[in-house]
């Protein structure tokens, strides 16, 4: 079968060729107060549905960079994108004028562009791989939605590109940057709980396998471009909305294009979960079926310490210790120590504080001289860029996101199967003789392929 390197064109192989030989040479002072076109990071955005957007818009008001260009299969979204952008850069310039950012229908051609530092990939799941590891391989920097990858073994590639090409990857598991999560997991790796007996991740359920009917085409969307390396089907608006797309699409319900409730959500708090359990370069090394087949929560991951991670209804992450608790969700936060909350805010039923106040408190009592200190970010997207310029790894790098995608995988395909099996996080391998290993990867329509 051709990779996706073979098929791809003229300009974008020779620009392949070139810039995935050394690393990206960066304008000094990006960061700096004074920061000028001439010195900015320059920025593609790949994908531009309700995400896509929201972090094209969060992008745009900020002088660190500057967006040069758009791509999207649906001609509305793509000259959305473009409007919104001149219009933004039109303001700065003080004229209506400005025709600084180009569009493209196919993501090969943005990337074959030199002067793009970085990319911003919002794409349904099932292109995440494809595109991310292009771009590495164009030497560009990528911030890749998450979750990482849509399969085990993408996840894999992934990573292998990113590093042979020595680029710089951030995740939009974007909790890592929210100060009740990092608190949380400092005071569960610094034993104020005790040691950790469970974790309880509230997600909602697994994919399905689509079943849409078929609509009539939708003028100027590439469905074909769409689809890519899934299989062929007739147009649905509920895939790929019509128009402008203000909402978040349901093809993460479907196992072609998304990982369900389980990939989606599984991909913030899955990855909250193992980052309080210090599991960021490891993981499982068992997956518990749920108690009947058709049953959409109640498997679990097992850790090598016999901790385990439960996917459940309840309140985001939850992590039960022999000597306390600690539950977080965004903008909530508790803590109890021996069944007493010491720090509490849930929302508006703690009208008289706030969870800033909680998570300041917390700190305070218990983190004063803690031995563990976690990666420190305020700003996802300013993390990312700032990693761009230093060269180090960012808070959600290319290994967190494929290790906390790897843990969504594990139990969607537990409750495909419903099916319990052992696994080496080492090896990234099924093991002990139960599974199989097509479970790590999907078919992949030609002429795509990883």
């Amino acid at each position: 079968m051709k990779t996706l390197r073979s098929i791809t064109r003229r300009n974008f192989l020779k620009t392949t060729i070139v810039a995935g030989t050394a690393p990206l040479i960066l304008r000094s002072g990006a960061f700096a107060a004074d920061a000028t076109p001439s010195n900015q990071i320059t920025l593609g955005f790949i994908g531009l549905g309700a995400q896509g957007n929201g972090l094209l818009h969060n992008c745009l008001g900020r002088k660190e960079f500057r967006v040069l260009a758009v791509s999207d299969v649906d001609t509305n979204r793509r000259n959305l994108g473009k409007k919104a952008v001149e219009d933004r850069y039109a303001e700065d310039v003080k004229s209506g004028n400005y025709k600084g950012c180009d569009s493209y229908g196919d993501f090969r051609d943005l990337l074959a562009r030199k002067d793009i530092d970085a990319v911003v990939i919002a794409t349904p799941d099932h292109w995440h791989a494809l595109v991310s590891i292009a771009a590495a391989d164009a030497g560009k920097d990528i911030y890749c939605e998450k979750p990482l990858a849509h399969t085990v073994l993408e996840g894999r590639a992934m990573v292998k590109a990113v590093r042979a090409n020595k680029r710089i990857l951030q995740v939009g598991s974007m909790q890592r940057s929210m100060s009740e999560f990092r608190a949380a997991c400092e005071l569960v790796r610094n034993g104020v709980i005790g040691t950790v007996a469970k974790v309880e991740a509230c997600v909602s359920g697994p994919p399905v396998p689509c079943d849409l009917p078929g609509e009539p085409d939708e003028p100027g969307l590439n469905w074909d471009l769409w689809l890519g390396p899934a299989p062929v089907r007739a147009y649905n608006s509920i895939l790929s909305p019509r128009g402008a797309c203000d909402h978040f699409p349901d093809w993460r319900r479907y196992r072609e294009y998304g990982s369900g409730g389980v990939g989606d959500w599984g991909a913030h708090h899955l990855d909250i979960a193992q980052w309080g359990l210090g599991m960021d370069d490891s993981g499982p090394v068992e997956v518990v079926a749920a108690n009947s087949p058709q049953a959409k929560r109640g498997a679990k991951l097992v850790y090598a310490n016999g901790v385990s991670v439960e996917h459940v209804n309840g309140f985001g992450v939850q992590f039960f210790g022999t000597g306390g608790q600690v539950l977080v969700n965004r903008g909530q936060f508790v803590v109890k120590i021996d069944d007493k909350a010491v720090a509490c805010y849930r929302g508006k039923e703690d009208s008289d504080t706030n969870c800033a106040v909680q998570v300041q408190l917390a700190e305070r009592e218990f983190l004063k001289d803690a031995k563990v200190r976690l990666y420190d970010s305020s700003n996802h997207l300013l993390d990312f860029l700032k990693c761009v310029e230093t060269r180090k790894k960012p808070i959600t790098s290319e290994q967190v996101g494929a290790r906390s995608a790897i843990c969504c995988h594990l139990l969607n395909q537990s409750y495909y199967h419903h099916a319990g099996f052992k696994w080496d996080p080492a090896q990234l391998t099924l093991t002990g003789g139960r599974g199989d290993a097509k479970w790590l990867t999907r078919d992949y329509r030609a002429p795509w392929s990883v």
